[in-house]
Protein backbone atom coordinates (compact mmCIF):
# COMPACT_ATOMS: atom_id res chain seq x y z
CA UNK A 1 0.00 0.00 0.00
CA UNK A 2 1.32 3.44 -0.95
CA UNK A 3 -0.99 5.37 1.38
CA UNK A 4 -4.14 4.86 3.46
CA UNK A 5 -7.47 6.61 3.75
CA UNK A 6 -11.18 6.09 4.28
CA UNK A 7 -12.37 6.26 0.69
CA UNK A 8 -15.75 7.27 -0.68
CA UNK A 9 -18.81 5.39 -1.87
CA UNK A 10 -17.84 5.34 -5.54
CA UNK A 11 -15.98 2.85 -7.74
CA UNK A 12 -12.60 1.29 -7.23
CA UNK A 13 -10.29 2.96 -9.74
CA UNK A 14 -7.34 1.19 -11.31
CA UNK A 15 -4.87 3.67 -12.80
CA UNK A 16 -3.38 1.53 -15.56
CA UNK A 17 0.04 2.60 -16.76
CA UNK A 18 2.74 0.04 -17.40
CA UNK A 19 0.58 -3.06 -17.81
CA UNK A 20 -1.77 -2.33 -20.67
CA UNK A 21 -3.86 -5.48 -20.86
CA UNK A 22 -7.16 -6.72 -19.44
CA UNK A 23 -6.14 -10.35 -19.04
CA UNK A 24 -3.24 -11.88 -17.11
CA UNK A 25 -3.00 -8.67 -15.10
CA UNK A 26 -2.58 -8.93 -11.33
CA UNK A 27 -3.44 -5.24 -10.92
CA UNK A 28 -6.84 -5.77 -12.57
CA UNK A 29 -7.36 -8.89 -10.47
CA UNK A 30 -6.48 -7.10 -7.23
CA UNK A 31 -8.68 -4.13 -8.15
CA UNK A 32 -11.62 -6.40 -8.89
CA UNK A 33 -11.21 -8.27 -5.62
CA UNK A 34 -11.38 -4.99 -3.70
CA UNK A 35 -14.38 -3.82 -5.75
CA UNK A 36 -16.28 -7.08 -5.21
CA UNK A 37 -15.56 -6.97 -1.48
CA UNK A 38 -16.82 -3.38 -1.32
CA UNK A 39 -19.69 -4.08 -3.77
CA UNK A 40 -18.56 -1.26 -6.01
CA UNK A 41 -18.10 -0.84 -9.76
CA UNK A 42 -14.61 -1.03 -11.20
CA UNK A 43 -13.22 1.72 -13.44
CA UNK A 44 -9.88 1.49 -15.24
CA UNK A 45 -8.29 4.78 -16.32
CA UNK A 46 -5.23 5.49 -18.43
CA UNK A 47 -3.58 8.90 -18.29
CA UNK A 48 -2.00 9.94 -21.58
CA UNK A 49 0.99 12.28 -21.32
CA UNK A 50 1.79 13.68 -24.77
CA UNK A 51 5.52 14.29 -24.24
CA UNK A 52 6.59 11.25 -22.22
CA UNK A 53 10.37 10.70 -22.43
CA UNK A 54 10.69 11.32 -26.16
CA UNK A 55 7.97 8.91 -27.31
CA UNK A 56 6.97 9.35 -30.96
CA UNK A 57 3.91 8.70 -33.14
CA UNK A 58 4.74 5.00 -33.61
CA UNK A 59 4.80 4.51 -29.83
CA UNK A 60 1.56 6.38 -29.17
CA UNK A 61 -0.23 4.67 -32.05
CA UNK A 62 0.89 1.22 -30.92
CA UNK A 63 -0.15 1.99 -27.35
CA UNK A 64 -3.52 3.51 -28.26
CA UNK A 65 -4.51 0.70 -30.60
CA UNK A 66 -3.63 -1.68 -27.79
CA UNK A 67 -5.68 0.32 -25.30
CA UNK A 68 -8.69 0.09 -27.61
CA UNK A 69 -8.47 -3.69 -27.18
CA UNK A 70 -8.20 -3.25 -23.40
CA UNK A 71 -11.31 -1.05 -23.41
CA UNK A 72 -13.28 -3.66 -25.38
CA UNK A 73 -12.10 -6.58 -23.24
CA UNK A 74 -12.98 -4.76 -20.01
CA UNK A 75 -16.34 -3.67 -21.40
CA UNK A 76 -17.29 -7.30 -22.01
CA UNK A 77 -16.77 -7.82 -18.28
CA UNK A 78 -18.83 -4.74 -17.28
CA UNK A 79 -15.68 -2.88 -16.24
CA UNK A 80 -15.37 0.76 -17.26
CA UNK A 81 -12.46 2.41 -19.06
CA UNK A 82 -11.58 6.08 -19.50
CA UNK A 83 -8.67 7.67 -21.34
CA UNK A 84 -7.46 10.81 -19.58
CA UNK A 85 -5.19 13.51 -21.02
CA UNK A 86 -2.65 15.44 -18.96
CA UNK A 87 -0.29 15.01 -16.03
CA UNK A 88 -1.12 12.00 -13.85
CA UNK A 89 -0.43 13.96 -10.64
CA UNK A 90 -3.27 16.29 -11.65
CA UNK A 91 -5.69 14.02 -13.51
CA UNK A 92 -5.73 11.00 -11.17
CA UNK A 93 -6.68 12.95 -8.00
CA UNK A 94 -9.27 14.80 -10.07
CA UNK A 95 -11.04 11.63 -11.22
CA UNK A 96 -10.77 10.06 -7.76
CA UNK A 97 -12.57 13.10 -6.36
CA UNK A 98 -15.06 13.34 -9.22
CA UNK A 99 -16.26 9.77 -8.75
CA UNK A 100 -15.88 9.62 -4.97
CA UNK A 101 -13.64 6.58 -5.41
CA UNK A 102 -13.53 3.99 -2.66
CA UNK A 103 -9.96 2.89 -3.47
CA UNK A 104 -7.17 3.53 -5.97
CA UNK A 105 -4.86 0.88 -7.43
CA UNK A 106 -1.93 1.27 -9.81
CA UNK A 107 0.64 -1.01 -11.41
CA UNK A 108 4.37 -0.81 -10.75
CA UNK A 109 7.20 0.83 -12.66
CA UNK A 110 10.71 1.49 -11.31
CA UNK A 111 11.36 4.59 -13.41
CA UNK A 112 11.75 7.92 -11.64
CA UNK A 113 8.67 9.60 -13.08
CA UNK A 114 6.35 6.99 -11.63
CA UNK A 115 7.81 7.31 -8.14
CA UNK A 116 7.32 11.08 -8.29
CA UNK A 117 3.75 10.77 -9.56
CA UNK A 118 2.85 8.20 -6.92
CA UNK A 119 4.12 10.48 -4.16
CA UNK A 120 2.24 13.49 -5.50
CA UNK A 121 -0.97 11.52 -5.93
CA UNK A 122 -0.70 9.97 -2.47
CA UNK A 123 -0.52 13.48 -1.03
CA UNK A 124 -3.63 14.56 -2.94
CA UNK A 125 -6.09 11.70 -2.34
CA UNK A 126 -7.74 10.40 0.80
CA UNK A 127 -8.44 6.86 -0.32
CA UNK A 128 -6.49 3.62 0.12
CA UNK A 129 -3.82 3.67 -2.61
CA UNK A 130 -2.30 0.31 -3.60
CA UNK A 131 0.58 -0.60 -5.92
CA UNK A 132 0.72 -4.01 -7.64
CA UNK A 133 3.76 -5.31 -9.52
CA UNK A 134 1.98 -6.88 -12.49
CA UNK A 135 5.07 -6.66 -14.70
CA UNK A 136 7.58 -8.88 -12.93
CA UNK A 137 6.96 -12.47 -11.92
CA UNK A 138 8.61 -11.98 -8.54
CA UNK A 139 7.64 -8.46 -7.34
CA UNK A 140 10.66 -6.16 -7.53
CA UNK A 141 10.75 -5.32 -3.82
CA UNK A 142 10.28 -9.00 -2.90
CA UNK A 143 13.07 -10.29 -5.14
CA UNK A 144 15.61 -8.01 -3.44
CA UNK A 145 15.74 -5.08 -1.05
CA UNK A 146 18.90 -3.53 -2.56
CA UNK A 147 20.63 -2.84 -5.85
CA UNK A 148 22.18 -6.07 -7.11
CA UNK A 149 25.73 -6.38 -8.49
CA UNK A 150 24.70 -8.57 -11.39
CA UNK A 151 22.72 -11.52 -12.67
CA UNK A 152 24.79 -13.89 -10.55
CA UNK A 153 23.57 -12.24 -7.32
CA UNK A 154 19.88 -11.85 -8.18
CA UNK A 155 19.47 -15.18 -10.01
CA UNK A 156 19.38 -17.42 -6.91
CA UNK A 157 17.02 -15.03 -5.14
CA UNK A 158 14.55 -15.13 -8.02
CA UNK A 159 14.79 -18.88 -8.56
CA UNK A 160 14.11 -19.52 -4.87
CA UNK A 161 10.84 -17.59 -5.21
CA UNK A 162 9.62 -18.78 -8.60
CA UNK A 163 7.77 -21.73 -7.09
CA UNK A 164 5.69 -19.31 -5.05
CA UNK A 165 5.06 -16.68 -7.74
CA UNK A 166 5.12 -18.51 -11.09
CA UNK A 167 1.55 -19.78 -10.77
CA UNK A 168 -1.57 -19.88 -12.90
CA UNK A 169 -3.10 -16.43 -13.33
CA UNK A 170 -6.82 -16.16 -12.45
CA UNK A 171 -9.27 -14.91 -15.07
CA UNK A 172 -10.95 -11.54 -14.67
CA UNK A 173 -14.63 -12.16 -13.94
CA UNK A 174 -17.70 -10.44 -15.32
CA UNK A 175 -18.02 -7.71 -12.73
CA UNK A 176 -21.15 -7.99 -10.54
CA UNK A 177 -21.51 -4.20 -10.16
CA UNK A 178 -21.50 -2.95 -13.74
CA UNK A 179 -19.95 0.39 -14.61
CA UNK A 180 -22.62 2.64 -16.12
CA UNK A 181 -20.49 5.67 -17.04
CA UNK A 182 -19.36 6.64 -20.53
CA UNK A 183 -16.02 5.62 -22.02
CA UNK A 184 -13.96 8.71 -22.81
CA UNK A 185 -11.79 8.31 -25.92
CA UNK A 186 -10.38 11.05 -28.08
CA UNK A 187 -6.83 11.04 -29.40
CA UNK A 188 -5.10 10.53 -32.71
CA UNK A 189 -1.27 10.71 -32.87
CA UNK A 190 0.27 12.70 -35.71
CA UNK A 191 3.77 13.20 -37.13
CA UNK A 192 6.67 10.75 -37.17
CA UNK A 193 6.97 7.13 -38.26
CA UNK A 194 4.15 4.58 -38.30
CA UNK A 195 4.05 1.27 -36.43
CA UNK A 196 6.54 -1.13 -38.09
CA UNK A 197 4.89 -3.68 -40.36
CA UNK A 198 6.14 -6.66 -38.35
CA UNK A 199 4.21 -5.57 -35.28
CA UNK A 200 0.44 -5.70 -34.61
CA UNK A 201 -0.78 -3.96 -31.42
CA UNK A 202 -2.98 -5.36 -28.67
CA UNK A 203 -3.00 -8.19 -26.16
CA UNK A 204 -4.62 -10.68 -28.54
CA UNK A 205 -1.87 -10.09 -31.13
CA UNK A 206 0.73 -10.31 -28.37
CA UNK A 207 -0.55 -13.72 -27.27
CA UNK A 208 -0.62 -15.00 -30.85
CA UNK A 209 2.96 -13.83 -31.44
CA UNK A 210 4.14 -15.34 -28.16
CA UNK A 211 2.56 -18.72 -28.88
CA UNK A 212 3.95 -18.75 -32.42
CA UNK A 213 7.46 -18.14 -31.05
CA UNK A 214 7.12 -20.81 -28.37
CA UNK A 215 5.93 -23.30 -30.98
CA UNK A 216 8.33 -22.51 -33.82
CA UNK A 217 11.23 -20.41 -32.53
CA UNK A 218 11.99 -21.42 -28.96
CA UNK A 219 13.79 -24.64 -29.89
CA UNK A 220 16.36 -22.68 -31.96
CA UNK A 221 16.70 -19.84 -29.46
CA UNK A 222 20.10 -20.66 -27.85
CA UNK A 223 21.81 -21.13 -31.23
CA UNK A 224 20.21 -18.27 -33.17
CA UNK A 225 19.58 -15.48 -30.66
CA UNK A 226 23.06 -13.85 -30.92
CA UNK A 227 23.31 -13.97 -34.72
CA UNK A 228 21.89 -10.72 -36.16
CA UNK A 229 21.89 -12.19 -39.68
CA UNK A 230 19.25 -14.73 -38.60
CA UNK A 231 15.71 -14.23 -37.34
CA UNK A 232 16.36 -15.96 -34.02
CA UNK A 233 14.95 -13.55 -31.45
CA UNK A 234 11.41 -13.62 -30.11
CA UNK A 235 10.53 -10.05 -31.20
CA UNK A 236 8.25 -9.84 -28.15
CA UNK A 237 9.98 -6.97 -26.35
CA UNK A 238 7.52 -4.25 -27.52
CA UNK A 239 4.60 -6.32 -26.19
CA UNK A 240 6.39 -6.83 -22.88
CA UNK A 241 7.39 -3.17 -22.65
CA UNK A 242 3.87 -1.86 -23.18
CA UNK A 243 2.44 -4.55 -20.95
CA UNK A 244 0.32 -6.01 -23.75
CA UNK A 245 1.91 -9.36 -22.89
CA UNK A 246 2.39 -10.79 -19.40
CA UNK A 247 5.90 -12.11 -18.72
CA UNK A 248 4.30 -14.57 -16.32
CA UNK A 249 1.97 -15.94 -19.00
CA UNK A 250 4.90 -16.25 -21.40
CA UNK A 251 7.04 -18.02 -18.79
CA UNK A 252 4.23 -20.50 -18.09
CA UNK A 253 3.83 -21.22 -21.82
CA UNK A 254 7.59 -21.68 -22.22
CA UNK A 255 7.75 -24.00 -19.21
CA UNK A 256 4.88 -26.12 -20.55
CA UNK A 257 6.25 -26.36 -24.09
CA UNK A 258 7.94 -29.33 -25.78
CA UNK A 259 11.11 -27.34 -26.47
CA UNK A 260 14.43 -28.77 -25.21
CA UNK A 261 15.32 -27.85 -21.64
CA UNK A 262 18.42 -25.82 -22.63
CA UNK A 263 16.19 -23.67 -24.85
CA UNK A 264 13.71 -23.10 -22.05
CA UNK A 265 16.45 -22.26 -19.57
CA UNK A 266 18.14 -19.79 -21.94
CA UNK A 267 14.90 -17.97 -22.64
CA UNK A 268 13.79 -17.89 -18.98
CA UNK A 269 17.17 -16.40 -18.08
CA UNK A 270 16.49 -13.46 -20.42
CA UNK A 271 12.76 -13.14 -19.75
CA UNK A 272 12.90 -13.40 -15.96
CA UNK A 273 16.38 -12.95 -14.48
CA UNK A 274 17.72 -10.27 -16.84
CA UNK A 275 14.46 -8.33 -17.07
CA UNK A 276 13.96 -8.30 -13.32
CA UNK A 277 17.62 -7.35 -12.82
CA UNK A 278 16.95 -4.27 -14.97
CA UNK A 279 13.95 -3.33 -12.84
CA UNK A 280 16.08 -3.80 -9.73
CA UNK A 281 18.74 -1.45 -11.18
CA UNK A 282 16.24 1.34 -11.92
CA UNK A 283 14.26 0.89 -8.69
CA UNK A 284 17.22 1.04 -6.30
CA UNK A 285 19.59 3.31 -8.28
CA UNK A 286 18.24 6.86 -8.58
CA UNK A 287 20.92 7.62 -11.19
CA UNK A 288 20.03 4.79 -13.57
CA UNK A 289 20.16 7.16 -16.58
CA UNK A 290 23.32 9.03 -15.58
CA UNK A 291 27.03 8.23 -15.37
CA UNK A 292 26.62 8.86 -11.63
CA UNK A 293 24.82 5.52 -11.55
CA UNK A 294 27.89 3.61 -12.79
CA UNK A 295 29.90 1.60 -10.25
CA UNK A 296 32.82 3.42 -8.64
CA UNK A 297 35.50 1.40 -10.51
CA UNK A 298 33.87 2.26 -13.85
CA UNK A 299 33.59 5.98 -13.12
CA UNK A 300 37.24 6.03 -12.05
CA UNK A 301 38.55 4.23 -15.14
CA UNK A 302 36.48 6.38 -17.51
CA UNK A 303 37.78 9.52 -15.80
CA UNK A 304 41.35 8.30 -16.15
CA UNK A 305 40.84 7.97 -19.91
CA UNK A 306 38.64 11.01 -20.39
CA UNK A 307 41.32 12.91 -22.32
CA UNK A 308 42.36 9.98 -24.54
CA UNK A 309 42.41 10.80 -28.25
CA UNK A 310 39.41 9.41 -30.15
CA UNK A 311 40.18 8.23 -33.68
CA UNK A 312 36.66 9.29 -34.71
CA UNK A 313 34.07 11.54 -33.08
CA UNK A 314 30.54 12.21 -34.28
CA UNK A 315 27.74 14.57 -33.35
CA UNK A 316 24.31 13.39 -32.20
CA UNK A 317 22.93 14.29 -35.63
CA UNK A 318 25.56 12.20 -37.43
CA UNK A 319 24.83 9.24 -35.17
CA UNK A 320 21.09 9.66 -35.69
CA UNK A 321 21.46 9.72 -39.48
CA UNK A 322 23.79 6.70 -39.48
CA UNK A 323 26.72 8.65 -40.95
CA UNK A 324 29.76 7.01 -39.35
CA UNK A 325 32.71 5.31 -41.05
CA UNK A 326 31.42 1.87 -39.95
CA UNK A 327 28.79 0.24 -42.18
CA UNK A 328 27.97 -2.32 -39.47
CA UNK A 329 27.13 0.40 -36.95
CA UNK A 330 25.21 2.35 -39.58
CA UNK A 331 23.18 -0.76 -40.43
CA UNK A 332 22.25 -1.23 -36.79
CA UNK A 333 21.14 2.40 -36.58
CA UNK A 334 19.11 2.06 -39.77
CA UNK A 335 17.50 -1.14 -38.48
CA UNK A 336 16.37 0.73 -35.36
CA UNK A 337 15.18 3.91 -37.09
CA UNK A 338 13.22 2.20 -39.88
CA UNK A 339 12.20 -1.03 -38.17
CA UNK A 340 11.71 0.10 -34.57
CA UNK A 341 13.92 -2.66 -33.20
CA UNK A 342 17.66 -3.32 -33.25
CA UNK A 343 18.92 -6.86 -32.79
CA UNK A 344 19.92 -7.48 -29.17
CA UNK A 345 23.54 -8.36 -29.93
CA UNK A 346 23.91 -5.28 -32.11
CA UNK A 347 22.57 -3.07 -29.29
CA UNK A 348 25.70 -3.91 -27.31
CA UNK A 349 28.07 -3.18 -30.20
CA UNK A 350 26.11 -0.02 -31.10
CA UNK A 351 26.33 1.37 -27.54
CA UNK A 352 30.01 0.45 -27.13
CA UNK A 353 30.84 2.46 -30.24
CA UNK A 354 28.91 5.45 -28.90
CA UNK A 355 31.40 5.45 -26.03
CA UNK A 356 34.36 5.10 -28.38
CA UNK A 357 33.22 7.83 -30.80
CA UNK A 358 31.77 10.43 -28.42
CA UNK A 359 33.79 13.20 -26.81
CA UNK A 360 32.81 12.12 -23.28
CA UNK A 361 31.07 9.17 -21.59
CA UNK A 362 28.28 11.56 -20.59
CA UNK A 363 27.64 12.48 -24.22
CA UNK A 364 27.70 8.81 -25.21
CA UNK A 365 25.09 7.87 -22.60
CA UNK A 366 22.86 10.85 -23.40
CA UNK A 367 22.99 10.11 -27.13
CA UNK A 368 22.30 6.42 -26.60
CA UNK A 369 19.29 7.02 -24.37
CA UNK A 370 17.93 9.68 -26.74
CA UNK A 371 18.17 7.43 -29.80
CA UNK A 372 16.95 4.32 -28.01
CA UNK A 373 13.90 6.07 -26.52
CA UNK A 374 13.06 7.90 -29.76
CA UNK A 375 13.24 4.96 -32.17
CA UNK A 376 13.05 1.60 -30.36
CA UNK A 377 9.52 0.29 -29.93
CA UNK A 378 10.61 -0.87 -26.48
CA UNK A 379 12.35 2.41 -25.58
CA UNK A 380 11.94 4.19 -22.22
CA UNK A 381 12.29 0.83 -20.52
CA UNK A 382 14.45 -0.41 -17.61
CA UNK A 383 16.01 -2.94 -20.01
CA UNK A 384 17.20 -0.06 -22.18
CA UNK A 385 18.62 1.96 -19.30
CA UNK A 386 20.38 -1.08 -17.82
CA UNK A 387 21.70 -2.10 -21.25
CA UNK A 388 23.17 1.34 -21.87
CA UNK A 389 24.70 1.39 -18.39
CA UNK A 390 26.22 -2.07 -18.97
CA UNK A 391 27.70 -1.10 -22.33
CA UNK A 392 29.09 2.31 -21.38
CA UNK A 393 29.48 2.12 -17.60
CA UNK A 394 30.22 -1.47 -16.59
CA UNK A 395 26.96 -1.93 -14.65
CA UNK A 396 26.33 -5.64 -13.93
CA UNK A 397 29.78 -6.38 -15.38
CA UNK A 398 33.38 -6.54 -14.15
CA UNK A 399 36.62 -4.76 -14.96
CA UNK A 400 38.46 -6.02 -18.06
CA UNK A 401 41.89 -5.39 -19.57
CA UNK A 402 42.74 -1.69 -19.86
CA UNK A 403 42.75 0.06 -23.23
CA UNK A 404 42.44 3.64 -24.57
CA UNK A 405 39.10 5.46 -24.14
CA UNK A 406 37.38 2.43 -22.57
CA UNK A 407 39.76 2.03 -19.67
CA UNK A 408 38.61 -1.23 -18.01
CA UNK A 409 35.12 -1.21 -19.55
CA UNK A 410 34.45 -4.29 -21.68
CA UNK A 411 35.47 -3.65 -25.31
CA UNK A 412 33.83 -4.78 -28.55
CA UNK A 413 35.01 -4.27 -32.13
CA UNK A 414 33.95 -5.11 -35.64
CA UNK A 415 36.49 -7.91 -36.01
CA UNK A 416 34.88 -9.69 -33.08
CA UNK A 417 31.49 -9.39 -34.79
CA UNK A 418 32.95 -10.77 -38.03
CA UNK A 419 34.19 -13.84 -36.14
CA UNK A 420 30.76 -14.35 -34.58
CA UNK A 421 28.38 -13.90 -37.52
CA UNK A 422 28.16 -12.95 -41.20
CA UNK A 423 28.35 -9.16 -41.02
CA UNK A 424 27.60 -8.58 -44.70
CA UNK A 425 24.56 -10.86 -44.51
CA UNK A 426 23.27 -8.72 -41.65
CA UNK A 427 23.85 -5.48 -43.58
CA UNK A 428 22.11 -6.98 -46.62
CA UNK A 429 19.20 -8.06 -44.44
CA UNK A 430 18.77 -4.54 -43.05
CA UNK A 431 18.90 -3.01 -46.53
CA UNK A 432 16.32 -5.50 -47.83
CA UNK A 433 13.72 -4.18 -45.37
CA UNK A 434 14.57 -0.50 -45.79
CA UNK A 435 14.19 2.04 -48.56
CA UNK A 436 17.70 3.30 -47.79
CA UNK A 437 21.19 1.98 -48.41
CA UNK A 438 23.79 1.56 -45.67
CA UNK A 439 26.69 3.90 -46.35
CA UNK A 440 30.01 4.65 -44.68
Amino acid sequence: MISGGEGGEGPVIYWMSRDQRAGDNWAVIHSQRIAIEKRRPLLVVFCLLDDFLGAQKRHFEFMLRGLEVVRDELGRRDIGFELLRGKPAEEIPKIVSEHGASALVTDFSPVRARSVWNGEIAGSVEVPFYEVDAHNIVPCWVASDKVEYGAYTIRPKIHRLLGEYLVRIPRVKKHPCAWDGGDEWSYEPTGGKDIPGWLNPGERSALRSARAFVKRGLGRYPEDRNDPSRDGQSNLSPYLHFGQLSAQRLALDVGGSDAPEPSKEAFIEELVVRRELSDNFCYYNDNYDSTRGFPEWARRTLDEHREDKREYTYSREEFEEGRTHDTLWNAAQLEMVDGGKMHGYMRMYWAKKLLEWSETPEMALETGIYLNDRYEMDGRDPNGYAGMAWSIGGVHDRAWGERPVFGKIRYMNRRGCERKFDVQAYIDKVESTSSRVVRA
